[in-house]
C-alpha cells in the first residue's frame, strides 16, 4: 500500500498534494479492536484459489430506530445507511489520514485558504446522471443551509468560493483556514442536487453509492438493491440489503440468534454476553470511539445555572458501574468526550471526575441545596433507558430526585437541535473521534456558538475558534485542546459518562463490514460465506 503523505494534511500550513495509488481506489476500513471488520483478515474464507469472495445474497441489518428523512444531513442514530446509498469525498483511515473516495487527490495552497480537488471520473448517480464538480458545489452549499441542521455547517460555511476547472476538478476557497476540512469531506454525503427535496421527504434517495433504495416502509425499514453501475469494479458483492427496524431488545436479539438478521450495532450492552455465547455470532468493538453517553444540563434552569451544582452532579455518577452493567464492559468510563484515539485524550482528563457521592453532597450543600427535584429526558430505547435509570439511581444517593421523561428518538433529536431540553437529559454524542476542534464547533451539545445547554462564554468561544482555525498538530494545538478540555470539565454543562465504540454483532458467515468515523456503514466489500 502506497503512503499518501508524510504529515497530517488537515493542517493546511504548506502546499500538500495527495494522490491515489496507481489511480485506483484506496478505501481503508476503520480499525476494530485488533481487526478491520467483524472477522480478522486471517479468518477470511479461502474458497477456490483466486476465486475471491462469493457474489450474491441479501444481508439483513437489524436497527432499533427508523430512518428519518428530515435528518438526512445531520448526524444521528439513524445515519447507518448513509454510505450504502451515497458516497463521500474522502474517508479517514484509523490514524485520521484521509483516503480517496469521490475525490482522488487534493492540494492545499500556502496558508490553507484554498484546496484543489481532483474528482473521480466515470461515476454516475443511480438514475444514470454523471457525477461532476457541480454536485460537490451543491453538497457544500446544501450543508450551509440552516434548514439541514448539519452539525458541520460552520465548516461548510468557511467555504466562500468555488472555481470549476472542468467537470472533475474544483477549487474550494476558504474565508479562513480550518483544520477539520476532511471531517466535512467524510461527513458530507454527495446527494443528487436535482432531487434533494424528495430526499428529505423520503420519496427518493438518488446517490452514487453501492446500493439503490427500492422502498422505504416507515416504521419497518429500508430495502436496497445492488447498484449495477457502481464505480468500483465488481462491487458490491451483495445482491441487496434489508434494514429492518426492531425496537425491542428481546426481539432484536432473537432476530440475530435465529438468523433472521445477520448484522446489528444496536444490541444493548447487557445482552452482549448472551450473544458471545451464541454459536454462529461474533461480537467486535470498533475502537475508534465513535460516540459517548453523557448527561446534558440546561444551564438556564435554576439551580443548574450554578456550576457548583453541575460539578456536584459530575462527581455523583458512577461511570464504571454504567460501563459494566449497561454497556457490558464495552467502552471506556470517562469524564471527557475524547476516545483514546483522539489527540485530545489525556488520562488526567478521563479520570477528573470519579465517583465520590460524599464530595457531591458537600458541593450541593455549599451551593445551598440538600434536595433537588429535576426532570430528565431520555430516548425510549433499551440501552438509553438503562443509562438514564443508572443516572437516576446515582443522583438519588446525593439528594437529587430525577423524574424520567422517555421520548422517541426523532423527538429527542429535535429537542436537541432546538435547544428545548428540560433541566437534564441523557443521550449519546459523536464528533470527538475526528479532529478535536470539530466537537466544539459542530456537535449540538458542545457548539460554542449555540449549544443545547445554552451555555455561553466568550472565553470558550475564543479558545474553540483558535483551535479550529489553527494548526492540527504541535504544541500550540495541544495547548488549545487542553484549554477546551479544562473548560468542559470546569463548567460541566455537558457531563460525559462513558465513551462507547460501536459494537458490531454479526453472523460468523458475514465478512468485510466496516464503518467510517461517523458510523456510516460500508458494505462495498461485504460478502457471505457458506
Amino acid at each position: 500500500m502506497t503512503e499518501l503523505y508524510s504529515s497530517t494534511p488537515s493542517a493546511p500550513t504548506r502546499r500538500t498534494t495527495l494522490r491515489a495509488a496507481g489511480g485506483g481506489t484506496l478505501l481503508l476500513g476503520l480499525g476494530l479492536a485488533g481487526c478491520r471488520s467483524a472477522v480478522s483478515e486471517a479468518e477470511a474464507p479461502a474458497g477456490k484459489a483466486g476465486a475471491g469472495p462469493r457474489r450474491g445474497g441479501t444481508l439483513t441489518v437489524a436497527v432499533n430506530t427508523d430512518f428519518t428523512p428530515s435528518l438526512l444531513f445531520a448526524q444521528s442514530g439513524q445515519s447507518l445507511q448513509q454510505r450504502l446509498i451515497y458516497n463521500t469525498l474522502t474517508r479517514y483511515d484509523d490514524r485520521l489520514r484521509p483516503q480517496p473516495e469521490l475525490a482522488t487527490s487534493w492540494e492545499y495552497v500556502e496558508g490553507g485558504r484554498s484546496v484543489t480537488l481532483k474528482l473521480r471520473e466515470g461515476v454516475t448517480y443511480h438514475d444514470g446522471r454523471p457525477f461532476t464538480a457541480d454536485d460537490v458545489i451543491f453538497a457544500v452549499k446544501n450543508l450551509q443551509n440552516p434548514l439541514r441542521a448539519a452539525q458541520l455547517r460552520a465548516t461548510a460555511a468557511a467555504v466562500t468560493g468555488f472555481e470549476k476547472r472542468g467537470d472533475h476538478e474544483l477549487v474550494l476557497k476558504l474565508a479562513h483556514p480550518v483544520n477539520n476540512l476532511f471531517d466535512l469531506f467524510e461527513f458530507m454525503v454527495i446527494t443528487d442536487r436535482h432531487s434533494v427535496e424528495d430526499a428529505v421527504s423520503g420519496k427518493r434517495l438518488n446517490g452514487t453509492g453501492p446500493f439503490e433504495l427500492t422502498k422505504w416502509s416507515p416504521g419497518a425499514g429500508l430495502s436496497l438493491t445492488r447498484n449495477e453501475k457502481y464505480w468500483q469494479p465488481g462491487r458490491p458483492y451483495l445482491d441487496g440489503v434489508e434494514i429492518r427496524v426492531v425496537p425491542q431488545a428481546d426481539a432484536l436479539l432473537s432476530s440475530l440468534r435465529s438468523g433472521q438478521s445477520q448484522l446489528s450495532f444496536s444490541v444493548p450492552g447487557k445482552n452482549l454476553a448472551v450473544v458471545k455465547s451464541t454459536p454462529g455470532l461474533a461480537v467486535s468493538e470498533y475502537s475508534t470511539g465513535g460516540g459517548a453517553y453523557y448527561l446534558g444540563v440546561n444551564t438556564t434552569v435554576a439551580p443548574l445555572h450554578d456550576k457548583t451544582v453541575r460539578q456536584a452532579l459530575a462527581w455523583g455518577i458512577d461511570r464504571e458501574r454504567i460501563l459494566k452493567q449497561v454497556l457490558g464492559g464495552y467502552g471506556l468510563a470517562s469524564a471527557t468526550p475524547w476516545p483514546k484515539s483522539s489527540p485530545a485524550f489525556t488520562e488526567a482528563g478521563r479520570t477528573h471526575y470519579t465517583y465520590d457521592p460524599g464530595k457531591a453532597r458537600e458541593l450541593l450543600r455549599s451551593a445551598g441545596h440538600t434536595r433537588l427535584d429535576l426532570p430528565l429526558l431520555h430516548v425510549n430505547l433499551p440501552g438509553e433507558t438503562a443509562v438514564a435509570e443508572a443516572v437516576q439511581y446515582d443522583l438519588k444517593q446525593i439528594g437529587v430526585q430525577v423524574t424520567l421523561q422517555p421520548t422517541d428518538p426523532a423527538t429527542a433529536q429535535k429537542h436537541l437541535i432546538a435547544q428545548t431540553m428540560p433541566g437534564l437529559w441523557t443521550m449519546g454524542h459523536g464528533f470527538a473521534q475526528v479532529q478535536p476542534s470539530t466537537l466544539a464547533v459542530s456537535a449540538y451539545p458542545f457548539n460554542e456558538a449555540k449549544n443545547t445547554s445554552r451555555f455561553r462564554s466568550a472565553a470558550y468561544t475564543k479558545v474553540v475558534r483558535d483551535a479550529w482555525t489553527g494548526p492540527a498538530t504541535g504544541a500550540a494545538a495541544n495547548a488549545l485542546r487542553q484549554r477546551i478540555t479544562d473548560t468542559l470539565l470546569d463548567e460541566a454543562f455537558i457531563i460525559d459518562l462513558v465513551i462507547r465504540g460501536s459494537v458490531q454483532v454479526s453472523a460468523a458467515k458475514l465478512r468485510g463490514v466496516t464503518l467510517n468515523k461517523f458510523s456510516y456503514l460500508n458494505l462495498d466489500d461485504a460478502h457471505l460465506v457458506d
